[in-house]
């Protein structure tokens, strides 16, 4: 795997190529938001890495504009800043995951993994998380191996969570992205709520491991444990 890291900190770029090398990868680290951005435009990567802030043009600005190029390659952002309101925007102008430091290398390999799967194909068409899985073609959900009833709301809604898995999803996210109703005048919140709790009750049923998780007065996240 072929990974630009594009972090400013020379200890923590210096640790990522290190680390990654001893996992058979091949790194570049950049350390300006200019060099970083020029490298993606330019080179071929299978994974970038992302810190948010750097020097000159900031990881964000770096990330609109390889995606307004039209540049598909897999961007994780990894930084320490971890609000909501980071992950909301760095999801938004086309950021493929989110970690946030400080982090377990053996996480981050995995999650690197995982977008190169996804980038170049393989397996689009499932997606995992423990012992539940769900086929986008055949819009199926299953866990456990047994089967899963969902409407098409509910499956839609589970898609979108999975995707993100890790993340804090906000309602303003699903209503935007599920419900595809990001002006609607009245809030979506109540609506959000009930779609969730029926989703938990067959997803989660008597399960151990709950996987889909309440933020309060933040949203939710789907996770494995706990």
């Amino acid at each position: 795997m072929h990974v630009l890291v594009i972090e400013d900190d020379p200890k923590v770029g210096k640790a990522l190529k290190a680390g990654l090398e001893l996992e058979g990868c091949t790194a570049v680290v950049s350390r300006t938001g200019e060099d970083g951005y020029f490298r993606a435009t330019t080179e071929g990567f299978d994974v970038v890495i992302l810190d948010l802030g750097l020097p000159g043009r900031s990881g964000m600005e770096v990330l609109a504009s390889v995606r307004a190029r039209g540049i598909t390659t897999p961007v994780l952002i990894l930084t320490a800043r971890d609000t909501l309101e980071d992950r909301v925007q760095g999801l938004d102008a086309g950021a493929d995951d989110f970690l946030a430091k400080p982090f377990a290398f053996a996480e981050l390999l995995a999650r690197l993994r995982a977008l190169r799967r996804r980038g170049s194909g393989e397996d689009r068409h499932h997606l995992r998380i423990t012992d539940l899985e769900i086929d986008l073609l055949a819009r199926t959900v299953a866990r456990g191996g047994v089967p899963i009833d969902l409407t098409a709301r509910e499956f839609e809604l589970l898609a979108y969570l999975v995707r993100h898995h890790g993340q804090i999803v906000s309602r303003e996210m699903l209503a935007r992205e599920v419900w595809k109703e990001p002006s609607r005048g009245t809030p979506l919140d109540n609506v959000i709520d009930v779609h969730i709790t029926h989703l938990r009750k067959k997803v989660d049923r008597d399960e151990s491991a709950r996987l889909i998780h309440t933020v309060r007065g933040v949203g939710f996240l789907v996770r494995s444990g706990g």
